[in-house]
């Protein structure tokens, strides 16, 4: 049963571990706080894992866990990131180098982006990752209305950072 849960655990965040590093990109300007996010999101996601019962799609879900976990670490007021071994199953996932090629294009607006608060934050970035404003609802624990109205205040509050 552990088995296969973890088997499962590996398939679905191998899959999807773009959207980790994704966030950690958004929330840190550092590789080693990179790093040390993308872990503790990783740890996060994992201990969390049993709860998944399949309601939404697993990315929508990592999106939540992923986002909360980096909100939450980056509202204390220390920003020291607490955490765990994972070395009992880490050698297990084929992590790939995280590509940042496109990223770079966009460093303008990832520091424009920094400026925001972690809501705005997190707005932003499931809107460029292409998310309905239903599934950034749901991600965030608001109503589909109350996203479009706080995503239009985030975009105004990008263009005045983008362009004073």
């Amino acid at each position: 049963m552990q088995k296969d849960l973890e088997t499962r655990f590996l398939s679905d965040f191998e899959t999807n571990q773009n959207i980790a590093h994704k966030i950690c990109r958004i929330y840190t300007t550092n590789k080693d706080a990179h790093n040390d996010l993308f872990q503790e999101i990783t740890i996060q996601l994992w201990k969390n894992y049993p709860k998944f019962r399949g309601d939404s799609k697993f990315s929508t879900w990592m999106y939540r866990v992923a986002l909360n976990t980096a909100i939450s670490l980056y509202r204390k007021s220390t920003r020291r990131i607490k955490t765990q071994d994972i070395s009992d199953f880490a050698y297990k996932i084929k992590g790939h180098e995280y590509d940042d090629t496109e990223e770079k294009q966009l460093a303008s607006l990832y520091k424009a982006i920094h400026h925001l608060n972690d809501i705005d934050k997190a707005l932003i970035f499931l809107y460029l990752e292409d998310k309905p404003y239903k599934e950034i609802a749901e991600t965030l624990g608001i109503t589909s209305v109350n996203a479009r109205v706080k995503m239009n205040r985030a975009k105004e509050k990008l263009k005045n950072i983008l362009n004073p």
